[in-house]
């Protein structure tokens, strides 16, 4: 029995890869997974297609024709030394235009579900202490990035109206997992070498998200009937400070946790005068975020916890540089 076709784009991505893979175990889908350059290995039971940037002018005739669902995890993401003379004209290209370019050339293949994978930038960058973002807060982005997911998730909705197509909005926090790059994979190198760090006295609240997690959140989405046409941030459920988050990682590491207490105050002066605000923020501010909705409306709960997500992605780094 050939089960329902889906589309899953970022399919090279650490999303998207995760995605294809836990999707194909499952004889209830057919997954396409449509790539600019394989960079990983897929079940043979994915379908892989060759497919070109993502833009306005992208033809998905072939790869949507009789697809049921699409799961739309592509974007252009955070560039840390961004050329750009205008960062959002080029956010815009990718996030807004070649988004609602796939969604309208999808509405009218017939797909029934469009799945947007959106960021909490959408929502802003901060929050205060012991305050959380929801999924029906008045959007606030700040940077480039946020203000185009928020445009294409405006732009879906649009779309969503005049074709019944029906649209699921996640925006997710910060996902880790097994195979985590970036600031996440930085800490754990630190960690795992012993460097003393100055961040053992910071009060601030961060929630983070399983990459287990948002992929049970999306897979809970493709089917559910109240999923359609709503919004949902996701997270592990569990906030944490950096300097906690910090020792768990270690602990989960097999290593001593080596954080002097420096103030954060004096810390986050120190970043922002160096010119690094947003790495100020991140290490030193808090972003939380509710997701009771989720629970309500889908009855869905993170299956795993944060212990057992950095548990995950402590052995998967292990064992890859070990390898």
């Amino acid at each position: 029995m050939v089960g329902r076709s889906i589309l899953v784009t970022g399919a090279s991505g650490f999303l998207g890869a995760s995605l294809v893979r836990h999707l194909a175990l499952s004889e209830a889908f057919s997954v396409r997974a449509p790539v600019r350059h394989l960079r990983v290995c897929f079940p043979a039971s994915v379908a892989v297609l060759p497919i070109a940037d993502l833009d306005a002018s992208t033809n998905w005739q072939s790869a949507l024709s009789g697809v049921e669902v699409v799961v739309h995890a592509s974007a252009r993401v955070h560039v840390m030394n961004e050329s750009a003379q205008d960062p959002l004209v080029e956010f815009r290209k990718v996030n807004v235009e070649g988004t609602l370019n796939l969604a309208r050339q999808a509405a009218a293949a017939g797909v029934k579900r469009f799945i947007f994978i959106s960021s909490i930038k959408v929502n802003g960058e901060a929050t205060l202490p012991g305050k959380s973002f929801s999924a029906e807060d008045v959007p606030a982005p700040v940077e480039a990035y946020g203000v185009s997911k928020l445009e294409a998730e405006q732009g879906l909705y649009e779309l969503a109206e005049s074709t019944g197509m029906a649209v699921v909005i996640i925006r997710p926090v910060l996902v880790y997992g097994p195979g985590v790059k970036a600031n996440f994979l930085s800490m754990m190198r630190w960690l795992s070498r012993g460097i003393p760090l100055p961040l053992g006295a910071i009060h601030n609240r961060r929630s983070l998200v399983a990459l287990d997690n948002l992929i049970s959140l999306i897979v809970l989405c493709i089917d559910h009937p109240r999923a359609a046409n709503q919004t949902f941030l996701v997270s592990d459920g569990e906030d944490v400070s950096t300097t906690d988050l910090l020792r768990k990682l270690a602990c989960a590491l097999g290593k001593p946790a080596r954080l002097l207490p420096v103030p954060g105050w004096l810390l986050q002066g120190i970043a922002e005068l160096l010119g690094r605000r947003s790495l100020s923020q991140r290490l030193f501010g808090s972003l939380q975020v509710d997701i009771s909705k989720n629970q309500a409306l889908l009855g869905w709960k993170p299956p795993v916890s944060l212990d057992q997500g950095l548990r995950l992605t402590a052995q998967h780094f292990l064992e890859s540089r070990n390898s």
